[in-house]
């Protein structure tokens, strides 16, 4: 499923997205199956899938340790692709990665890898979006989204440009610094979700746990929520992990269906 079509749905719903990320093979690539699976019934509405990359320079410590986890385990990226083809899943799935990886495999070949597997959108953080002409235009070909960030320090030059060539939704980064979630939503969110100016429907991550954040991104404007250290959290306890990713699933869906 296309990426416009899940958030078309949803506006339909009048509900906002939740977008759930935790990193492929932590700690092994069938615990990554069961976990998945379980999002999808707490009522993930997209799931973002980390390649692990060893240095992810976007992410904080909680994020880094579960990337680390999943490199241990042997995760590589033709065992990713595998992993993700044998997903039988109805929505949207996106893969966060950094440029490394891509451009080691290949262009061409990454965005091909993404379609044939299911793959909807690629966000990579560490890709600026005035060097990214070569691999946007080979995801048009392939109608696989590029997935740009927006933080509170955006020129408006760059976030012109962003606007224009964006498609998928526009990731917008809740605060400065890395993941990891955060007990408040900082008052710069809801003044860049005003900025950002678009028909592209924006996605806030960067600092969410809780529903009650997530139905406060929606009503200041938002169409969906990012939630990744929150999930990956629970994976690093080893406790319970199936049932009680779905119940932060479910608590952050009605969050964000509320908002």
């Amino acid at each position: 499923m296309r990426i416009a079509e899940k958030f078309k749905q949803l506006k339909a719903k009048k509900e906002g997205a939740l977008i759930a990320y935790i990193c492929a093979g932590d700690p092994t690539p069938e615990a990554t199956k069961e976990y998945v699976t379980a999002l999808v019934r707490g009522g993930a509405d997209i799931i973002e899938l980390g390649m692990p990359f060893s240095d992810p320079v976007a992410d904080g410590p909680t994020i880094q340790a579960g990337i680390q986890r999943a490199l241990d385990g042997g995760m590589t990226p033709d065992i990713y692709f595998r992993t993700i083809s044998s997903l039988k899943l109805h929505i949207p799935l996106i893969v966060m990665t950094y440029y490394n990886l891509i451009f080691k495999r290949g262009l061409d070949k990454f965005v091909k890898d993404c379609a044939a597997s299911g793959i909807s959108g690629i966000i990579v953080p560490d890709l600026p979006p005035e060097e990214s002409d070569d691999l946007l235009q080979i995801c048009r070909k392939n109608e696989v989204d590029l997935i740009f960030l927006v933080a509170p320090t955006t020129t408006e030059s760059r976030m012109k440009r962003i606007l224009a060539e964006g498609t998928g939704f526009i990731y917008l980064v809740a605060r400065l610094g890395v993941t990891g979630a955060r007990a408040d939503v900082a008052v710069s969110t809801g003044e860049l979700i005003k900025r950002v100016n678009t028909p592209t429907p924006k996605a806030v991550g960067f600092g969410i746990s809780t529903g009650y954040q997530a139905a406060e991104i929606i009503r200041a404007g938002a169409d969906g929520v990012i939630v990744g250290s929150a999930f990956v959290n629970i994976i690093e306890s080893r406790k319970n992990v199936p049932q009680r990713l779905e119940a932060l699933a479910r608590e952050l869906k009605e969050g964000a269906a509320r908002g």
